[in-house]
C-alpha cells in the first residue's frame, strides 16, 4: 500500500532545498525554502522572481504568503 504523504511533511521535506513556488499573477518564485507555517506561508533565500518567464530579479529574501500559492514544487 502506498504511504499518504501530507502537505506540510512535503514542506517540511523540502527545506533548505531549493523550490519552484507559482503565485497568482502569473508569478514564479525559484529559491531555497529556509521557513514556513500551517498558513502555507513561506520564506525563501536567494529568490529569483519570474514573470512569463522572464526573470524579473532577484531576492536575498522573499515572505510569500500562502493564499497566493497556487502551487509549490521541489526542484
Amino acid at each position: 500500500m502506498d504511504q499518504v504523504v501530507k502537505p506540510l511533511q512535503v514542506l517540511q521535506n523540502s527545506l533548505n532545498k531549493n523550490v519552484l513556488v507559482c503565485v497568482k499573477g502569473n508569478k514564479e518564485y525559484r529559491g531555497i525554502l529556509t521557513g514556513y507555517d500551517q498558513h502555507m506561508n513561506l520564506v525563501l533565500k536567494n529568490a529569483e522572481e519570474f514573470s512569463e518567464s522572464q526573470s524579473k530579479g532577484t531576492y536575498p529574501v522573499v515572505v510569500v504568503r500562502g493564499d497566493n500559492v497556487i502551487y509549490i514544487s521541489p526542484s
